[in-house]
């Protein structure tokens, strides 16, 4: 029993789990034991698409230092503006629209690394320069226009059993899903291996250009998810709708455990880590912070993780 405590209270992810709850419990004392459950369901609610973006995100981190995804948000609203103009609330054309959608990010997964690869852009600059151009898309695509979803997409994106989101527990088997497929498959140890010594993987025969190809394809696909999930929960496609993910697919990935020296990827964080953030903006409010003090001290919060977690060393 006690090795199994001591191995648990090594593992990275459980410091974001703590701070969760931490942060929930001060909450509802602040407010006499009232609305803890619903704080905590809507943590659920809205924690689930920053959970989603971020797989993705930790997916591209994993390969190594200085690889980043910033066309997360504009990929978001492309999909969602794709999936909505296309579907026209129109339950027949449910399925076309999510399959262009997802083609409309894999597009992007790949533009992105032509960039990288063929054009020797740094992933930060060269994602960042394409999501000026995908939401130049959306906007000439969509027009301003909001439409809203079909009713069963906007059901699954809202519905509750318990107080649970589904939406919430397909993402838990997406996450244990990914999680096999980086401890279990080649294409899982090779992102590993080439977050931890780049050069090496190559020398030991792994295929590098493909599995990073294949890992900047996963991030914009699961970008293009959540823009669907999120267009049908938020009752359309709106094209500020990534905005908010653009710094938090980076932090909860950071805060999560996942190293950003590269080699070391942890999906259990992500859930932690994307509770604790959301939780942290909830107490804030009900403490009355004034919305200037709450983006400074989560803005504090996030730098002061992400630089503490930056001083870990690659491995060699």
């Amino acid at each position: 029993m006690k090795p199994a405590l001591k191995r648990l209270g090594h593992q990275p992810w459980l410091g974001s789990f703590i701070a969760a709850t931490v942060v929930w419990l001060m909450t509802i004392a602040f407010t006499g034991g009232q609305g803890g459950g619903e704080i905590l369901t809507s943590a659920l609610s809205f924690g689930t698409f920053t959970v989603i973006v971020g797989l993705g995100q930790m997916m591209v981190i994993t390969t190594g230092p200085g690889n980043v995804d910033l066309s997360i948000p504009a990929t978001m609203t492309l999909s969602g503006v794709i999936a909505m103009k296309i579907m026209n609330t129109d339950e027949a054309l449910l399925l076309i629209g999510i399959l262009a959608a997802l083609s409309a990010s894999l597009v992007v997964g790949v533009a992105n690394y032509i960039l990288i690869r063929l054009l020797r852009i740094p992933p930060i600059i060269a994602t960042l320069s394409s999501s000026f151009l995908i939401l130049s898309t959306a906007i000439s695509y969509g027009r301003g226009i909001r439409i809203k979803p079909p009713p069963s997409l906007a059901e699954f994106a809202t519905v509750r059993y318990a107080g649970v989101p589904v939406v919430a527990v397909a993402v838990v088997a997406l996450s244990f899903l990914l999680a096999i497929v980086l401890k279990r498959t080649i294409y899982g140890r090779t992102v590993l291996a080439i977050g931890q010594n780049e050069r090496a993987a190559w020398l030991a025969g792994l295929n590098v250009k493909s599995v990073r190809f294949a890992t900047y394809l996963l991030s914009a696909l699961f970008a293009g998810i959540c823009g669907i999930l999120q267009s049908g929960f938020s009752g359309g496609a709106a094209l500020n709708m990534g905005d908010d993910f653009l710094l938090s697919s980076i932090a909860v990935v950071v805060i999560g455990g996942t190293s950003v020296a590269g080699g070391k990827a942890n999906v259990p964080g992500i859930w932690g880590a994307a509770l604790f953030m959301y939780l942290l903006v909830t107490m804030l409010n009900i403490f009355g912070a004034s919305p200037g003090v709450r983006l400074i001290l989560t803005g504090v919060m996030i730098i002061a993780v992400i630089t503490m977690a930056g001083g870990e060393k690659a491995s060699r």
